[in-house]
């Protein structure tokens, strides 16, 4: 048996092959070839190893390579957002904002996309000393972050909202382009909802009239020039914080004598788009005698310019980025507060109130981000099932992979439709012409929104990863960041949980006011659809009864105790959801899939509370077998 190396195609390769001595002879003579410098290249080289008369075993990589999906115009192939705006858009300006939609969602498809792919593969990093050691906590963010930096500002993604040019239907318009907007935007969507909610809440606290550098703020977060444009964070949650900020909040504001600024000092566990321009953050006010009031009731908000003058951070310190499951695009860091300078934005002790505008606008932003991530996993999976071939046929003749393709987008129009509504009825508050019906409704629809549309965002996407097989699970598809980002939706601004407490909140503070909005406004729009579609007059008797049978008195406990707050948020969400989809069906240009839809939408259990009720679900004896379902063998509790 003998060692040989060949040269084919250029290059040496030196491997030890087991062969017959006639072979290596041939072999050899290749060797003295190479050694007179007469490389075996080519097909003479190739021929040589496949030939019959050595033992070489010949790889063959093949002709097939499978064609990716295509992302096309965001704003064109997409027919059920067109066919929304359609119906619930004035034609004057439909036909204003279309040519701007549809150049959007060219780019989106394009040049964005490219933008938010470079965050995804150039994470920002943090530079704690420059080269003669001084400390500058630096945080480096690649030329992709700074770019859609400038299209924020140029596309109006902030300001349309602000400006209010089509009056209650610019929250709309703003909400489609950044419903195409999110998925290709590299996470840049989540300090542009800091953004949003932080313009909203100077604009409510009406201090844009009575402090100049608020008004001045003001006009920098909703600017259209990227030379001006700036962005907000959001620093609330402390170590001991998350949701609990009135027992969590430990940062101290010290006066400084003139009535309005102070120095904060304390640590923020959890700071979103840390590089942001300025922030709101929630600190207590120092007594004279150095003490501070604890609860809700000691908190105030602030406003902080994040650098000074100089471009030197404001008293600062970055102890680190945050290492993330997902949106890496984003710095997220841990900050010290040693002394930085701050504004009070809030009345003493009313910082909790305060925040209320801004949760509205960012969990407003969660829910659009939730639906446009849907709609991407779906847009894609949509192309590659007609590129896709297996067991001898394209995915899209595959009719089990079609109908779990339609159960995901039955799901993705649901979060649309939930998403689009919250816009409409925050559009109508912001230009003074909602009805109190529609202020309890905005109330109780806007966490139920963000916890409902943040869990289908995950299944949905995980699903959506599955029907790319073994491609949806490598990261150079771009599709497993879809499912990171999408997992962060049900914690950002309050988990599930949060939110359903948030729920029964707005029952107990509006006196049952938001869930009499909430039956006549579901009633009104099936009572609507009914008559001008009789065809849906069975599912509207069937959403009419659930609802009913839902909100009826003797279910009244449903409303006095936490423990079904989860599922009773479900099943005002998955009713309201079905009135919106027989809303849509019984429209004058709506398809066959539009019925359809609904119908598959109806058909599923749109009262899970009232099932789990009917199981004791909610009694002593069911809560005590949770505990010892999950306690069970803890050293720390003995059952």
């Amino acid at each position: 048996m003998y060692s040989v190396s060949v040269t084919v195609r250029g290059s040496l390769f030196r491997h030890c092959f087991y062969v017959k001595k006639s072979t290596a002879s041939s072999v050899q003579g290749l060797i003295d070839q190479q050694s007179q410098g007469n490389t075996v290249k080519g097909s003479e080289g190739v021929n040589f190893l496949r030939s019959e008369e050595n033992s070489f075993a010949a790889s063959k990589r093949g002709s097939f390579f499978q064609e990716a999906p295509r992302l096309r115009n965001q704003f064109n192939s997409d027919f059920f957002l067109q066919s929304y705006l359609r119906r619930s858009l004035p034609s004057e300006v439909l036909q204003e904002i279309s040519p701007d939609l549809e150049n959007f969602g060219h780019r989106v498809a394009t040049d964005i996309h490219s933008m938010g792919k470079e965050c995804e593969l150039q994470p920002p990093r943090l530079e704690y000393f420059d080269a003669w050691g001084q400390r500058v906590d630096n945080i480096q963010t690649c030329q992709g972050w700074k770019q859609l930096h400038d299209v924020a500002a140029e596309e109006g993604l902030i300001s349309i909202a602000f400006e209010r040019k089509y009056a209650q239907w610019s929250r709309l318009y703003q909400a489609a382009k950044l419903f195409m907007f999110c998925p290709s935007s590299g996470l840049y969507s989540c300090p542009l909802a800091m953004t949003d909610g932080a313009a909203k809440t100077v604009e409510v606290a009406g201090l844009t009239k009575q402090a100049s550098m608020l008004q001045d703020a003001y006009k920098h977060l909703i600017s259209r020039d990227p030379k001006t444009f700036w962005t907000s964070g959001q620093w609330m949650t402390e170590r001991k914080g998350g949701s609990d900020v009135a027992n969590g909040t430990e940062t101290i504001a010290v006066p400084q004598g003139d009535g309005s600024t102070y120095r904060l000092f304390g640590y923020k566990w959890f700071s979103s788009a840390t590089d942001a321009d300025i922030t709101l953050t929630l600190a207590r006010v120092q007594n004279p005698d150095g003490t501070t009031q604890p609860g809700t009731k000691g908190l105030t908000m602030f406003f902080m310019r994040t650098r000074n003058e100089d471009g030197t951070l404001n008293n600062i310190e970055i102890q680190r980025l945050k290492n993330k499951l997902g949106t890496r695009q984003l710095p997220t860091a841990e900050l010290l507060l040693h002394g930085s300078l701050a504004h009070k934005m809030s009345e003493e002790g009313r910082g909790v109130p305060c925040i209320s505008d801004m949760l509205t606008v960012t969990r407003f932003h969660n829910s659009i981000s939730a639906a446009g991530i849907m709609r991407r996993i779906m847009t894609l999976a949509q192309d590659y099932c007609v590129r896709r071939s297996v067991f001898g046929k394209l995915l899209v003749n595959h009719p089990l992979h079609m109908q779990t393709l339609a159960r995901m987008e039955v799901e993705t129009r649901a979060a649309f439709l939930l998403t689009m509504e919250v816009a409409l009825l925050l559009g109508k508050q912001e230009c003074n012409v909602s009805s109190d019906e529609e202020v309890h409704l905005l109330r109780l629809l806007t966490p139920i929104a963000k916890l409902y549309t943040a869990k289908q965002s995950v299944q949905v996407t995980s699903e959506g990863l599955e029907s790319f097989g073994g491609q949806g699970y490598i990261e150079d598809t771009g599709l497993p960041g879809l499912m990171r980002d999408a997992q962060v939706l049900p914690i950002w601004e309050g988990t599930t949980n949060v939110l359903s407490l948030d729920v029964l909140r707005s029952v107990f503070k509006s006196e049952g006011q938001v869930l009499k909005a909430f039956h006549a406004c579901v009633s009104e729009k099936l009572s609507k659809a009914s008559s001008s579609c009789p065809a849906l007059n069975s599912l509207c008797e069937q959403v009419q009864s659930s609802m009913n049978s839902l909100l009826s008195p003797k279910n009244h406990e449903l409303l006095s105790d936490s423990l079904p707050a989860r599922d009773l948020a479900f099943s005002l969400g998955r009713i309201y959801i079905a009135s919106l989809f027989v809303e849509h069906a019984s429209w004058k240009e709506a398809t066959e899939r539009d019925i359809e839809a609904a119908k598959r939408w109806c058909h599923q259990d749109l009262t899970p509370v009232l099932t789990q009720l009917r199981n004791n679900a909610y009694g002593a004896k069911s809560s005590a077998c949770d505990l010892a379902l999950v306690m069970e063998g803890h050293p720390e509790l003995v059952i």
